[in-house]
């Protein structure tokens, strides 16, 4: 009897134990929490309110023009370069007037401002991207900030064009793997041609400056296999996969 007591409470100490593990959250290694997290730029920017941020616009001589987005906090539209550089889709001028993927949060801009004076070191004079804005669902309310694309708050960049019209292909170049490290020791293409490793450091020089709280390429999946996710949050932790 005393032998099947002993077993029972074993059993039940290993299920409790196993139920523990279950209910853990991951934790997921990818994710940062830096010392100096709202100093960051990302963080910074993050915080701000619509006429804070314009202001900062304004203060940068960055040309811009007020826009209507629903879930958008400050959205506006890029009027001019960044830095020289154009930031654009591949819709014609008379289209990209009016399309909502050219509408950007103004906190969005600040950093992508930052972002285009790195770009700068290397040549680039233009940033192709599929689109920042991607209006939520109808169900979702008038009122309600969103965040991502829904909230204006990412951009999904596909190429980078240099001043000589040589163009660096996130989908052509990149040479990364699905689950393989993005930045740091350890990190680097699968392929080292001169395009993947120029990519690679344009990205990883956004990534050390935390101008973005989360950055998804293709080493992330499948479906990030032609782009940069480029996104301010204000949060402080970031994310580089």
């Amino acid at each position: 009897m005393i032998r099947y007591l002993a077993l029972a409470i074993a059993l039940l100490a290993a299920t409790q134990a196993d139920a523990k593990r279950r209910k853990r959250p991951k934790v997921n290694k990818r994710v940062v929490h830096p010392a100096n997290a709202t100093e960051t730029p990302a963080y910074r920017y993050g915080q701000l309110a619509q006429d804070a941020c314009e202001a900062e616009l304004a203060a940068r001589g960055i040309e811009f023009q007020r826009e209507q987005a629903r879930g958008v906090l400050a959205p506006v539209r890029l009027l001019a370069p960044l830095h020289g550089i154009t930031f654009r889709t591949q819709l014609r001028p008379e289209a990209r007037a009016t399309t909502p993927w050219e509408i950007a949060d103004c906190r969005l801009v600040l950093a992508l401002d930052d972002f285009a004076a790195q770009l700068a070191e290397h040549d680039i004079t233009e940033v192709i991207h599929y689109s920042m804005y991607r209006a939520p669902s109808k169900r979702w309310p008038d009122d309600k900030l969103a965040s991502q694309h829904a909230g204006a708050l990412a951009i999904d960049v596909g190429r980078l064009v240099t001043r000589a019209g040589h163009v660096l292909d996130v989908e052509d170049h990149f040479s990364g793997r699905i689950g393989a490290k993005t930045c740091g020791d350890g990190a680097g293409p699968r392929k080292r041609t001169a395009e993947s490793r120029e990519l690679r450091a344009i990205l990883c020089d956004a990534v050390d400056a935390h101008l973005f709280n989360i950055v998804l390429t293709p080493n992330f999946n499948r479906p990030h296999r032609n782009h940069f996710h480029l996104e301010v949050s204000g949060a402080r932790w970031f994310l580089v996969h």
